[in-house]
């Protein structure tokens, strides 16, 4: 399943998973899984702001 990302977010995210000692793949899926449950559990999103576009400053 392609995902098109920016080459900012795509380097941001590379480097968060490289932190956490975890492939870019298994990094967004563990943000998504963590959003998910955060929605399931209380049925709000993790930010009011989630769907607002934002800027990497890097």
């Amino acid at each position: 399943m392609p995902l098109r990302l920016s080459t900012k977010l795509y380097a941001a995210l590379a480097s968060w998973a490289e932190d956490d000692f975890r492939s870019v793949n298994g990094q967004i899926e563990y943000l998504l899984t963590e959003c998910v449950k955060q929605r399931k559990k209380d049925g709000k999103y993790v930010s009011e702001t989630i769907d607002e576009p934002f800027e990497i400053d890097i």
